[in-house]
């Protein structure tokens, strides 16, 4: 059974590790990051895919319409509309570090 509480990293720790490593200044790192970051989300937003070879692309897909019932009223039918969504597949070098393989 897997524990409860997940673990993650920030935005902030890894502005302070970047620091750290290469001498920036903390403001200069955070800079850098939110702009790639803005512009990863302005990329999206436009319909492109956004691709860093060895980690991964991030890309937009259209989900399309289905029907779903209401939690609070199961005998109760709601159609879910058409909706555009982000998803991640990781890159080869990534996969294998996180899976190990």
């Amino acid at each position: 059974m897997s524990d409860p509480i997940q673990k993650r990293t920030t935005k902030r720790e890894l502005v302070v590790r970047i620091a750290n490593e290469t001498g920036l200044i903390q403001q200069d790192v955070y800079d850098v990051i939110q702009k790639t970051l803005d512009y990863i989300t302005e990329s999206l937003a436009r319909g492109e895919d956004v691709e860093f070879r060895n980690f991964g692309v991030f890309e937009v897909t259209e989900r399309k319409q289905r029907i779903g019932r209401n939690p609070n009223k199961p005998e109760q039918t709601v159609t879910i509309p058409t909706r555009k969504v982000v998803k991640f597949k990781p890159g080869k070098i990534m996969k294998q570090q996180v899976t190990g393989d």
